[in-house]
């Protein structure tokens, strides 16, 4: 099966039935993706596929071989920059915010806010909690994640 992650193209034997969580974190070792809850409910396992937010621990590999799939690892590649240690400006922003704690939510944070950013560039209030409020985070920074979209919707217009 062919896979192309973060711009790169996989050829792996593994079993198409497989969950797209496994296959990136123990075949490919991009263990940026976190396994949350295994039922879809966290977001941690949240990834793009074509641009749009989609639950990796749900979703079988078989389903994505060909499409663009895109990780926590491979958001500067997505962002077109240059350097190795570039940041995406969402994830920049969640720095600038001080939008993580511990950590374990913050991909998938910043991947579903990454998609909502792209589709829309200016969202509300409201658009940013909807598109955010299937990613939980359990040490509770959502103000500041809030804080860190607003703010990277408004670098992109600066």
């Amino acid at each position: 099966m062919e896979l192309v992650v973060n711009q790169a193209h996989y050829r792996l034997l593994v079993d198409p039935e497989r969950m797209l969580l496994w296959v990136l974190r123990d075949e490919l070792d991009l263990t940026g993706t976190k396994y949350g809850c295994g039922e879809g409910q966290c977001g941690a396992c949240t990834v793009l596929i074509d641009g749009a937010p989609v639950r990796s621990c749900l979703t079988r590999v078989g389903k994505v071989a060909g499409r663009e799939i895109t990780t926590i690892e491979g958001l500067e590649q997505r962002a077109g920059l240059e350097r190795k240690d570039g940041l995406h400006p969402v994830q920049q922003a969640f720095l600038d915010a001080d939008a993580l704690q511990c950590g374990y939510c913050t991909p998938g944070m910043i991947l579903a806010s990454v998609a909502l950013l792209e589709k829309k560039p200016k969202p509300s209030e409201p658009e940013i909690r909807r598109a955010l409020e299937g990613n939980l985070c359990r040490c509770g920074t959502y103000p500041r994640i809030l804080a860190a979209v607003r703010m990277a919707a408004e670098a992109a217009h600066a």
